[in-house]
């Protein structure tokens, strides 16, 4: 099944000269989000790891998802006032700007080991904030998953100089 043809190309969002790759009719197909679900689940079965980590909100929806399936916990990570109990927080660099997220303080264990999950990578911003919550907690990170990469933007490239591992499912040219 071809689910790259499920993912909608959006012009001029949320700026001009933006192409936004858009995964909502991608998770509407049934068909598609089985399959979607069927790859990641296939690739991280045999995996060791402790919990699954998404980044709000759409990594929400795919981490939970395969948290169900492989009988692991699911690990929110949030934009800024969300989280209910203490938490601890970063800032971080968007393609657009600068943003927060946050994590509960409890949320993980030094020594344990979490599979990150987003949707999209683009420069990597948002990947590197929530990497920093996991590991000022004293768990590690595994692996980067995402649906969708920008390759133009180069967020694979930051994050494997950093050391990261990432996983991508497709990936479209253009920005």
């Amino acid at each position: 099944m071809d689910i790259k043809s499920l993912v909608r190309t959006v012009p001029n969002f949320p700026h001009e000269g933006i192409m936004f790759r858009d995964i909502t009719t991608l998770l509407k197909d049934g068909e598609g989000l089985k399959e979607t679900m069927r790859l990641f689940k296939e690739r991280y079965e045999n995996m060791e790891f402790d919990y699954i980590a998404g980044i709000e909100s759409r990594g929400f929806i795919i981490g939970a998802a395969l948290a169900t399936m492989l009988g692991k916990g699911f690990i929110p990570v949030r934009k800024k006032g969300k989280l209910p109990a203490e938490v601890i927080s970063v800032e971080y660099q968007l393609e657009y700007g600068t943003d927060v997220l946050e994590i509960h303080k409890d949320a993980l264990e030094k020594g344990d080991r979490v599979l990150l999950m987003d949707d999209l990578l683009a420069t990597g911003g948002t990947a590197f904030g929530a990497i920093e919550l996991i590991e000022k907690l004293g768990a590690e990170v595994v692996e980067f998953a995402v649906i969708v990469d920008l390759p133009e933007l180069k967020g694979i490239e930051k994050l494997e100089a950093k050391g990261h591992k990432i996983f991508k499912l497709m990936e479209f040219d253009g920005l």
